[in-house]
């Protein structure tokens, strides 16, 4: 049997001397001090799907000191590794992880949240598999490709209990905010129409020529499609020319400009929780009125407004949007500046050298990553979403269908159209099966 070890004095004040001396010498960035935040207390996350649009997300969301984007999927070689340089060089590293199939991210049980930057026919399905492995999603626009989904993707969020925030960051925008509180505080008087521009809406769904599948590792087609129906292979998909295309797109494109500048008026109406009842499509707009009696006019954005007056500025950047009300009228859009009327609005514009761009979506995804420490609703939450994608959604199905519609707002379904409820939702391909 050895003997006991024996601890002298001198011996216990020795090492405790070089244990705090080590402590010492800790960074304080790795203990949480002088303003930094502890690895242990960053919030983790993963993209799913890096294109331009998500690479300007992503270079909004690195930049947060609590916040450490970790991995990235995408079913193309060249896009991941596009982003693994984005992040790696803003990190001053090589850790990035990269992944050809979204689902190994979503096993990573390191991962808090998701960044869903796919094309629009994946970010439905996606949202509602990070939510059920546990991810906060935060899910660009437009969030489902049918009433159908954007029903199920409420659902499903609330069920999983997670966060989520749609990516229509214009709610989070200065300027779109105070058009917003002028509405809401009877500024201009009781609201009677709002504008919301649209991009003049298509149907197509020509197939392009076919060609040569690459290796699953360059491109994975199967994956690439993913919910939508199949059809070849051409590389001009993987370039963008999916826009447009029923398979692909949302609401016969509506919901490009739609599912922010329908939101808005969603939000100045105060109709977060319900929808308009009526939908009349016409030559250059779909009108649309809510129970209350407000008209919404959907304008599309190549053709003028008919009904303008002489003060009526057609083009404050993109995404502009009009609330008129029986004693003024205001509009606004990307490019931060506000028209108003009567005068005295005038007097509370926000400081012109303070405008931010509609397309910033740095306040925006502040929100999202401090509703994942809070747990509260985020600016555009599911019922948000839902109620406002589905406005757009009945639109485009009046104007494909080129009749009035009316919508039960509680049921969420047309009333005595059959054509219209089975435009409501489409088959999925199964795959996962590849």
């Amino acid at each position: 049997m050895s003997p006991p070890i024996m601890t002298t004095r001198r011996d216990f004040l020795r090492s405790s001397a070089a244990t705090a001396a080590a402590a010492a010498f800790v960074p304080a960035h790795v203990l949480g001090r002088e303003g930094a935040v502890a690895p242990s207390e960053k919030i983790t996350f993963g993209i799913i799907g890096i294109g331009p649009r998500c690479t300007y997300d992503v270079k909004a969301m690195l930049p947060f000191a609590d916040v450490r984007c970790v991995a990235i999927a995408d079913v193309q070689e060249s896009r991941r590794a596009a982003g693994k340089k984005l992040v790696d060089t803003h990190y001053g590293n090589t850790d990035c992880v990269l992944y050809r199939d979204f689902r190994e991210l979503l096993d990573r049980r390191d991962i808090d949240a998701v960044l869903i930057a796919t094309g629009d026919r994946w970010h439905g399905a996606a949202s509602m598999l990070a939510a059920k492995a546990g991810k906060d999603v935060y899910s660009e626009k437009p969030c489902g490709i049918t009433i159908a989904t954007c029903q199920e993707l409420a659902d499903v969020m609330h069920r999983e209990k997670r966060v989520f925030q749609a990516g229509t960051q214009r709610r989070s925008v200065p300027n779109f905010q105070k058009a917003v509180e002028w509405v809401h505080t009877g500024k201009l008087g009781k609201l009677h129409t709002m504008h919301a521009s649209v991009y003049v809406p298509v149907l197509e769904n020509a197939w392009l020529p076919a060609q040569t599948v690459p290796a699953r590792d360059v491109v994975d087609w199967n994956l690439w499609l993913g919910p939508a129906a199949w059809r070849p292979y051409n590389q001009a998909y993987c370039e963008g020319k999916w826009r447009g295309q029923w398979d692909f797109d949302s609401g016969a494109r509506l919901l490009d400009w739609g599912a922010h500048t329908v939101d808005l008026c969603q939000w100045a109406n105060q109709s977060d929780d319900t929808l308009p009842i009526e939908y009349e499509p016409g030559e250059d707009n779909i009108v649309c009125r809510y129970a209350n009696g407000v008209k919404l006019v959907i304008d599309f954005l190549a053709q003028p407004f008919k009904d303008r007056s002489p003060q009526y500025i057609t083009r404050l950047g993109t995404c502009p949007v009009r609330f008129i009300g029986e004693e003024g009228w205001v509009e606004t859009g990307d490019s931060g500046e506000i028209v108003a009327n009567p005068e005295s609005l005038q007097r509370e514009l926000p400081d012109a050298s303070k405008r931010v761009l509609g397309l910033d979506v740095t306040a925006h995804a502040r929100d999202f990553f401090d509703c994942i420490r809070t747990r509260h609703k985020t600016a555009a939450n599911p019922d948000v979403m839902r109620r406002s994608h589905i406005a757009c959604h009945a639109a485009a199905i009046a104007w494909i269908l080129k009749r009035p519609l009316r919508l039960d707002p509680v049921k969420e379904t047309f009333i005595g159209d059959a054509d219209a409820n089975l435009l409501s939702s489409r088959p999925s391909r199964n795959w996962a099966i590849s």
